[in-house]
């Protein structure tokens, strides 16, 4: 089940807001219905946002009237801002438009450059899909047999539009005979893992158990941990990394029980310009998200609510990025350079 696919000039991506109940696509054909399913999180995850992007940036050329290369990219750069303004967190997202742009620059006349924008949107996808299967096959080096491997939020195929990032390494330990179990966070406020990651592993024929967020310390504390594996959204130049709100408990959590933390993300969602997390904008979402649950009220009305879907986890929590340029650690992110 492709989580999104560009055919007959639209892109179609599967609602996500929707799972695990009902499979069902959206059909979006200009730069602001994408923009929208990007905001909404029918599309989500940092790779499946930067994709989802490329995507939309390169439908709203398509509807460009301009015949001058100047206007055109005057009238691109809007269709630029409104792509990036939906989710600032995804870095991701950030670098395929910076790519889509640099493409555009370098066409003759606006007719070319609308193709090699479709081009463009189009390598993206199937690159990350072969970033995830080599980051994958890094991961293995970190999972023992028999390990039981934590997990937070998802980072399978619906996040990255191929394999999996932290999923993807979870997904090659099974498939190679590693006997491995998983737990996986409800990852709250919108249950990510429990409607997402579940059903990926469920559909993949993963042993895993569900749990809710405040059980992570518990079965920690237990020894029934191995390893902790996540995505990322963003990592600064020093290594600090935003992912799903939560992971920095997780990460302290794991520090204090010597449990390794590692954070599984394809090259892509390194910022280097960004020196420290304390520069990552955390995106701030709205209220009703926390306050109702299945479009039911669970909290009083004109309550102050807090919001952000993202965390900055420290460095020096990190134990190792595992990337498809191999196992980096903190202090050599340099070398990405």
């Amino acid at each position: 089940m492709d989580p999104l696919y560009y055919e007959n000039n639209a892109l179609f991506v599967l609602d996500q807001v929707k799972l695990p109940g009902e499979a069902c696509y959206q059909k979006l054909t200009g730069h602001y219905e994408v923009a929208g399913a990007i905001k909404n999180m029918a599309v989500r995850g940092a790779p499946a946002i930067g994709i989802a992007g490329g995507y939309g940036i390169a439908l709203g050329a398509q509807a460009i009237t301009d015949s001058e290369m100047p206007a055109f990219l005057n009238s691109l750069e809007e269709v630029i801002q409104v792509i990036t303004s939906t989710r600032p967190t995804a870095q991701n997202l950030f670098q395929v438009a910076g790519s889509m742009r640099s493409r555009a620059a370098g066409a003759p006349t606006p007719y070319e450059a609308k193709k090699v924008l479709l081009d463009e949107a189009a390598r993206i996808h199937k690159i990350q899909k072969e970033l995830d299967i080599i980051l994958s096959g890094y991961g293995l080096e970190v999972v023992p047999d028999g390990a039981t491997i934590f997990t937070h939020c998802n980072t399978g195929a619906l996040a990255t539009g191929g394999y999996g990032t932290a999923f993807g390494i979870i997904r090659a330990a099974h498939d190679r005979g590693k006997n491995i179990q998983v737990l996986a966070t409800e990852t709250r406020p919108l249950l990510q893992g429990a409607r997402l990651t579940a059903f990926e592993l469920k559909e993949a024929g993963i042993p895993f158990r569900l749990i809710t967020d405040s059980m992570a310390g518990h079965f920690m504390q237990k020894g029934e941990v191995t390893l902790v594996i996540t995505g990322a959204d963003r990592v600064a130049a020093n290594g600090d990394t935003a992912n799903k709100i939560g992971t920095y408990s997780l990460a302290v959590l794991a520090k204090a029980h010597n449990i390794p933390f590692y954070i599984a993300a394809p090259s892509t969602t390194f910022d280097l310009a960004t020196l420290t997390g304390q520069e990552i904008v955390i995106e701030e979402r709205e209220a009703g998200e926390v306050t109702c649950f299945a479009g039911k009220a669970v909290a009083p009305e004109g309550i102050d609510v807090y919001n952000p879907a993202f965390d900055v986890t420290p460095a020096e929590l990190i134990t190792a990025f595992i990337t498809e340029k191999g196992i980096i650690l903190p202090e050599d992110l340099s070398s990405l350079r």
